[in-house]
């Protein structure tokens, strides 16, 4: 049995253990001490509009016991990819009192760009990443019918200034001085599509409708990179041209044989860029038939594209 002055004792001993514990919890009352890091910037890598970012995440320090239980980061963990803007990293502490201490930074991803690119005249442009942002590169290409002058590729360098100048694109010199037919043929190989016209006799009637709609057409042709080639007249008469360029004897009657195309009435033949006989005529055709065919068939996906471009070019 417990006498007295043991209950006393032991009454004594449990009111200054809980005085105590009230005097440690109540003495933890300050926050941990939190520094995060310095606010830094960075410069997107070339050709990428993004650079990777790293930091050592901040200690955080109780003055109390030293008991630090958890720590939130509140934004991308160091070493991400951050893109351009400005970007807030902010990181959260609490001690065992449930004390809490918050520090945040900037991190600034800074794009490097040079000015925007124009596409030359008949022409087009390609380009990486985002077609002006450090380290991008530009490709200039010509439309079918056009050669380009000059050096076809630019970078933007870190001095927001473009490398070399700007190509342009001048018409093809067609070159009627040739011994074959493969010699003028591939002069056009993956540049223009060719409609062969043939008659028989300049007076001819399919002949000379055929022309009045084509020369009402000539922006159409050119968008949709069609040549003609005119075959007019019978030996000794025959004469073959390109706009104003006369073709020989031989190359006449290469393409003829070459493609199967009779003297004896009005008859033409479409070619596509690849030098592949598409279609054939007995009579005229309307270049709206002409160009819906090309439209629907034949164009690639650079020209899709500038089509929709110049939708209204020709009206």
């Amino acid at each position: 049995l417990l006498v007295s002055s043991d209950i006393e004792t032991l009454s004594h001993l449990w009111l200054v253990s809980m005085k105590f514990l009230s005097n440690s919890i109540q003495a933890d009352i300050d926050p941990p001490k939190l520094r995060c890091p310095d606010s830094r910037e960075r410069t997107a890598e070339p050709d990428k509009l993004t650079a990777r970012v790293y930091w050592d995440p901040p200690r955080a320090t109780d003055a109390a016991d030293g008991v630090i239980k958890h720590v939130m980061l509140q934004g991308p963990e160091p070493g991400s990819e951050f893109p351009e803007g400005e970007h807030v990293i902010r990181y959260t502490v609490y001690d065992q009192a449930h004390n809490r201490a918050t520090c945040k930074f900037a991190v600034r991803v800074q794009v490097i760009r040079c000015p925007v690119l124009k596409p030359p005249e008949h022409g087009y442009l390609t380009c990486t990443s985002a077609s002006n942002n450090y380290g991008a590169t530009c490709e200039y290409h010509c439309d079918g019918g056009y050669e380009q002058e000059g050096i076809p590729l630019r970078v933007c360098q870190s001095n927001r200034q473009w490398s070399g100048s700007q190509p342009t694109c001048t018409p093809m010199q067609i070159n009627v001085d040739v011994n074959s037919v493969a010699g003028l043929m591939d002069q056009f190989y993956e540049k223009r599509r060719l409609l062969i016209i043939s008659a028989p006799d300049p007076s001819d009637r399919y002949y000379k409708m055929q022309n009045a709609m084509l020369q009402q057409a000539t922006c159409g042709l050119d968008l949709r990179h069609i040549t003609i080639i005119e075959l007019v007249g019978l030996p000794p008469h025959e004469v073959g041209r390109i706009h104003e360029h006369r073709l020989s004897d031989d190359v006449i009657e290469g393409l003829r044989q070459f493609l199967h195309i009779t003297r004896s009435r009005f008859n033409m033949v479409f070619v596509d860029k690849d030098g592949v006989d598409r279609d054939r005529y007995i009579q005229p055709i309307a270049p709206e038939e002409l160009f819906s065919f090309v439209d629907t068939y034949l164009l690639t996906g650079q020209e899709e594209l500038q089509r929709e471009q110049n939708r209204d070019i020709c009206d």
